[in-house]
């Protein structure tokens, strides 16, 4: 085989022995009846259920088929990001084992990048299998995160999407620890389409983004692509400092011109609480980007690899090593 594959599907696993299998199925019977080359590029992200095991059996019968073992839980956003740095395709696909994203659309997807444009992302029409408290947070997630963020990432977005090289490229030059792909996909720019579809319902196994997880993204997402947080600290201030003046001010009358200057506790203990609850929130928002200042200072590898199962494009990849830039 001396051509390297038109499309690269990227695939995280993390504990999806259920759908794995299911998921290959409808991957291999969507793309392998059109004129394509393709791989499927799975990233075992630390599973401990029979999910690497499973791949074996899926590499071993499948040559177009390549496997990323990483040597632990790097959490959902990394694993994507090593599958990127693995493809080797002309053209990267994105998309989960849970089937909530239809292989079906891929194809669709993949021709409108190929009539000029770089990203083609997946905007979620309807939503099957999500109860209100998930969508509602959704909603609240993304409109919070255009509302302080510097670009605008687009609403009802996930990681479904299909990049040019070119695109790819750009992301694999963007080094940070704390990764939101869809905001990096926007970042970059090029020409972007938004397709809309209809997201389906788990295949199988539950979700693995819960509340606490679902939490931490949305600060990521806040905190890489928006210093807004550190304004707010900074016009707090500013008002707290205001306060405060108006206060020296008001005691400085009273004591001078009245008789009532013992008076005045009350106000006195809600002015501590207040001043002294800001300081703290003031202290917090600063501390999450000293955190990540501190994160990235210290240069560790985005993944470790513990075992890759290349596929049958694997001699037509460069030959440095892909985690060289990780």
């Amino acid at each position: 085989m001396d051509k390297k594959p038109s499309l690269s599907v990227v695939v995280p696993c993390y504990n999806e022995q259920e759908s794995i299998q299911a998921c290959h199925a409808r991957l291999s019977e969507c793309l392998g009846g059109r004129n394509i080359l393709f791989e499927i590029v799975y990233v075992n992200d630390g599973s401990s259920d029979r999910t690497m095991e499973i791949l074996r059996q899926i590499r071993a019968s499948d040559p177009r088929v390549q496997v990323v073992s990483l040597s632990r839980n790097f959490g959902h956003q990394v694993a994507v990001s090593a599958g990127i740095t693995y493809a080797t395709g002309s053209a990267v696909a994105l998309m989960d084992a849970d089937l909530q994203d239809p292989p079906e659309v891929l194809m669709e997807m993949v021709r409108v990048l190929e009539s000029g444009y770089d990203v083609v992302y997946g905007v979620r029409r309807a939503r099957a299998g999500e109860g209100f408290l998930k969508l509602l947070t959704a909603k609240l997630f993304y409109r919070t995160l255009n509302l302080l963020s510097d670009i605008e990432i687009p609403i009802d977005t996930g990681d479904f999407r299909v990049m040019s090289r070119k695109a790819v490229a750009a992301l694999l030059q963007m080094p940070e620890r704390h990764r939101l792909l869809r905001g990096m996909s926007s970042w970059i720019g090029f020409r972007q389409y938004p397709f809309s579809y209809d997201r389906a319902a788990r295949f199988a196994g539950e979700t693995k983004y819960h509340f606490r997880k679902m939490v931490r993204l949305a600060f990521d997402g806040i905190l890489s692509f928006s210093t807004v947080p550190l304004r707010l600290v900074s016009l707090m201030g500013i008002a707290s400092a205001s306060l405060a003046l108006l206060g020296i001010c008001y005691a400085l009358c009273v004591r001078l011109f009245t008789s009532f200057w013992v008076s005045g506790w009350t106000s006195l203990f809600i002015g501590m609480l207040f001043l002294g609850g800001l300081q703290m929130l003031s202290l917090g928002i600063v501390g999450e980007y000293i955190g990540r200042i501190y994160t990235e200072a210290k240069g560790r590898p985005l993944f470790l690899v513990q075992e890759v199962l290349p596929s049958q494009f694997a001699h037509v990849a460069t030959s440095e090593d892909p985690t060289a830039d990780a």
